[in-house]
């Protein structure tokens, strides 16, 4: 009985998850101009305003840099932050591992705001390199978490063995840390670039006309004018991310299978 309604209340629970997206990416694909049931007619209008209106299609472009952009810089510090908090020398690692996950809990707000005042002192405010940055504070944790549980699984007697056989640091994380890290790495790489998708928030404060994200745009039509284009957007959004979470996933079963794992 316990293990029905445990799974009862799994289904109820995707069931409010989902329920939200059942309902609104259909309109994706109405020919109406509001977004209302019933669809009179299946249309890909919406998609094909998406790529043909400019401020969608810089939207877009915008969306793909900055969130390019974030991944690399994200993935690169928040490997290192990990390899660092790894280390079991270093002093206070616990608060020095909370003060990399504050972003997560920080209000967006209070982060938009100083970032703007800071951004405005450094000379990278209104600018794609100042949306990176910002978008990167806000990535990098999920980067740390994800790849500390890949090197958890690593057994340091391996890299022990390298080093002992007369491998250089240097070579040893890159002949052995790293490809066994792979996995925890792609996977913080995806949710730094989902992150920076779908981050609005800080976009609003810190970037400039010319650094209108996808998100931002799809906040500014909602409060503008209401068009089925946001259900085609909203549409491109999740399937992109189930995409990326794809090729994650396939990308690390190789990884694993090439290890015989």
């Amino acid at each position: 009985m316990f293990q029905g309604l445990r799974l009862s209340f799994g289904v109820l629970a995707v069931v409010f998850l989902i329920a939200p997206l059942v309902a609104i990416l259909p309109l994706a694909f109405t020919s109406s101009l509001f977004l209302t049931y019933p669809i009179p007619q299946l249309s890909l209008r919406w998609f094909d305003e998406l790529f043909t209106a400019a401020s969608w299609k810089r939207a877009i472009f915008n969306s793909l840099v900055i969130g390019g952009g974030t991944t690399l810089l994200a993935t690169v510090l928040g490997t290192m932050a990990a390899l660092g908090l790894r280390s079991w020398r270093l002093p206070f690692k616990g608060t020095v591992r909370t003060l990399f996950l504050l972003p997560m809990v920080v209000p967006a707000v209070v982060m938009g705001v100083g970032m703007q005042v800071l951004f405005v002192r450094l000379g990278i405010a209104s600018s794609y390199l100042g949306v990176i940055v910002a978008h990167t504070v806000v990535a990098i944790p999920f980067v740390v978490v994800s790849v500390i549980g890949g090197l958890g699984g690593i057994d340091q007697r391996v890299e022990l063995a390298a080093a002992s056989l007369g491998a250089s640091p240097l070579t040893v994380f890159r002949r052995v840390t790293l490809p066994l890290a792979m996995p925890g790495i792609l996977s913080g790489a995806v949710l730094a670039f989902a992150t920076s998708l779908d981050e609005v928030v800080l976009t609003l404060f810190v970037a400039g006309p010319n650094q209108r994200t996808l998100a931002r745009q799809m906040f500014a039509t909602i409060r503008e004018n209401i068009s089925p284009a946001i259900a085609a957007a909203a549409f491109l959004f999740i399937v992109g991310t189930i995409l990326l979470a794809a090729i994650g996933l396939l990308i690390r079963a190789r990884i694993k299978a090439r290890r015989g794992v």
